[in-house]
């Protein structure tokens, strides 16, 4: 490498680090950004299209956000109301169900007592308690930093106004954003980064659709599965393991956790409350093992691992704003790292001997 090279390499290290610290600062504010942002790029090839025939760019870019945000409103307008009325019969039972959990928990402790020594009990009831309010705390804190940081009723607001907005600027402007970017690419690895940014690109569009059709298959599955087997609230669970299906786990796990705790105050243990077990059970494996892997792994590559990691490293720097951004950044750094170790093998570093530095 030579000096211009290093200089050069130098540059950018400092940019990225510099533009990492500026998101880390900002991201209270990024979410609106974030999703117009993604809108835009989403809707792009549809505002192309429109260009094609002789649509004026500002226009096609208006029709096609309006025609998305009406689509969005109409599905609303669709689920909306099952769920309403399944959200309101919820909250009419919630107290039976907390009764019903309160008596078995009482008769738990009680065949405890029974079969226990006096000071086994208390070891249990302490590490009962403690566990409790540790949970108790922990659901505490998360509500509090989603009131305060994604979710709070400024930026939730602001998600609603300035997310169209920055949509639809981005929108009009795209093409000449990507050909002020390109100007700006380093002319002697201008070619390398073209083809690099395609790949990224074609990583992202396989990312996004494949996690939407994996996300309704879920979303499908869950609510006709669970409503056959006559759980309460079914369309909800299932919507729910949808929606968050984007975050790898966190659906399956939700919606577990609910359909097990409406299973045990509907069915108690009997065999309809094993059918609701099995039903996650073939649901996670169908997802793990074909739905994930065939619309959504061979795109990205990205091994569970790292997947993983990313949602970790990427919420813990950037908030709720960084668990959206997690997967597709890990799968963007997936290309970069694999072009990368590319580099690196065809390289001296790596095997001087076929380079021509071997040792004499």
């Amino acid at each position: 490498m030579t000096a211009a090279e290093r200089r050069q390499a130098l540059f950018w290290l400092v940019a990225l680090a510099l533009f990492a610290l500026t998101l880390h600062l900002l991201s209270a504010i990024l979410l609106p950004f974030v999703a117009g942002c993604a809108i835009a790029y989403f809707l792009d090839p549809a505002v192309d299209r429109l260009e094609a025939w002789r649509v004026p760019r500002a226009l096609a870019s208006a029709l096609v956000l309006v025609l998305f945000f009406v689509a969005i409103v109409l599905l609303l307008a669709l689920v909306l109301p099952v769920l309403q009325l399944e959200a309101t019969e919820l909250a009419q039972r919630a107290p039976a169900a907390f009764e019903y959990a309160r008596e078995r928990i009482q008769a738990a402790l009680e065949l405890a007592q029974q079969a226990l020594a006096p000071e086994d009990v208390a070891k249990i009831k302490d590490m009962a308690g403690g566990w409790a309010g540790e949970a108790v705390g922990w659901a505490a804190r998360v509500v509090q930093g989603i009131l305060t940081g994604g979710f709070a009723i400024a930026n939730l607001l602001s998600l609603v106004i300035v997310t169209p907005v920055v949509a639809f600027f981005l929108l009009r402007d795209w093409d000449r954003i990507i050909a002020q970017i390109d100007h700006w690419l380093p002319r002697r690895h201008a070619a390398v980064i073209r083809a690099e940014a395609r790949a990224v690109d074609r990583t992202l569009a396989g990312f996004v659709h494949g996690q939407m059709l994996v996300g309704l298959a879920d979303a499908l599955y869950y609510s006709v599965a669970l409503s056959l087997a006559g759980l309460p609230f079914a369309v909800i669970i299932g919507v729910l393991v949808g929606v968050l299906s984007f975050i790898p786990f966190l659906g399956f796990l939700l919606g577990f956790a609910l359909a097990v705790g409406l299973g045990l105050v509907q069915f108690g243990f009997t065999s309809r409350f094993l059918v609701v077990l099995g039903i996650f059970a073939v649901g996670s494996l169908l997802e793990q093992n074909v739905l994930s892997p065939r619309l959504v792994g061979k795109r990205i590559n990205l091994h569970p691992v790292w997947i993983i990691f990313a949602l970790l490293a990427f919420g813990t720097l950037f908030g709720f704003v960084g668990v959206l951004l997690a997967l597709p950044a890990a799968a963007v750094i997936g290309v970069l790292v694999r072009f990368a170790l590319a580099r690196y093998l065809a390289s001296p570093l790596y095997d001087s001997a076929n380079h021509g530095d071997g040792e004499r």
